[in-house]
C-alpha cells in the first residue's frame, strides 16, 4: 500500500497557520486541554475510587498504602491545577487584550478584577471553613455558603466589566476560569493542607484508628 497519496490527501486538507502567535495560542490551548484533563481525572479518581477504597482497607493497610499512593497522586492533582489554570489564564489574556486594543481601551480593569474578585471568593470561603461556627461547616450549608459565594462573583464581574467592548468569550472565561482559580486555590490551600496531614498522622501511626 502507498501511502504517498494519503499524505498528499492530508496536506491538501491541512494547513498549518503561518507566524507565531497563532501556533503559540494553540500550543498553550492543548497544554490548557491535557493539563485539565489529568487535574479532573484524579479529582474523580479520589472521589469515586480512593476514598471507598480507603474505607475498605484495614488499619495496617492503609498504613502502608497511603504514604506511598498519595504523595505522588496529589503531587500531579496539584501541578496538573496549576499548569492548567496558568495555560487557560495565558490564553485569556491574549483575548482580553485583542478586544481592548480593537476597542482602544485599557485591558486593566477585565484582568484586575479577575484575580481580586475570586481570590475574595477563596478568602470568604476560607472564613467559612476556620469558623468557629460548627453549622457553617455541615455539608448542605458549607455547600449552599459556596454556591451563593460563585454565584456572587459571577455576577459582580460581569457587573463591573460591562462597558460593551468585552466580548462573550472574555466573559464567559472571565467566570469559567474564575472558578477554575478558585478551585486552584482549594487544591493547595484546602485539600493538600488537609492530606498532609492525614498522610503524616498514617506515617507517624500505622495500624491505629484515624480520628475524626
Amino acid at each position: 500500500m502507498h501511502i504517498a497519496p494519503i499524505i498528499a490527501a492530508i496536506q491538501a486538507h491541512v494547513s498549518i497557520p503561518e507566524g507565531g502567535s497563532a501556533n503559540w495560542l494553540m500550543l498553550v490551548r492543548w497544554v490548557h486541554f491535557l493539563a485539565g484533563v489529568a487535574w479532573i481525572g484524579l479529582l474523580y479518581f479520589f472521589n469515586l475510587v480512593n476514598v471507598p477504597f480507603q474505607k475498605e482497607m484495614d488499619p495496617a493497610t492503609r498504613a502502608k498504602v497511603v504514604p506511598l499512593l498519595m504523595p505522588r497522586a496529589l503531587w500531579w492533582f496539584r501541578w496538573a491545577s496549576v499548569v492548567t489554570v496558568l495555560a487557560g489564564i495565558t490564553y485569556w489574556m491574549n483575548i482580553v487584550a485583542a478586544d481592548a486594543r480593537n476597542a482602544s481601551a485599557s485591558p486593566g480593569r477585565a484582568m484586575g478584577t479577575f484575580f481580586v474578585i475570586w481570590t475574595v471568593a477563596f478568602v470568604i470561603e476560607m472564613g467559612v471553613l476556620m469558623s468557629p461556627a460548627e453549622a457553617l461547616r455541615k455539608g448542605p450549608v458549607f455547600g449552599t455558603i459556596c454556591g451563593v459565594v460563585v454565584f456572587a462573583a459571577s455576577y459582580l464581574y460581569l457587573a463591573i466589566n460591562s462597558d460593551g467592548w468585552e466580548s462573550n468569550r472574555l466573559l464567559s472565561i472571565g467566570i469559567g476560569g474564575g472558578i477554575g482559580w478558585f478551585m486552584m486555590l482549594n487544591v493547595w490551600g484546602v485539600i493538600w493542607r488537609m492530606q498532609k496531614k492525614i498522610i503524616r498522622w498514617t506515617r507517624e501511626n500505622p495500624g491505629g484508628t484515624m480520628p475524626p
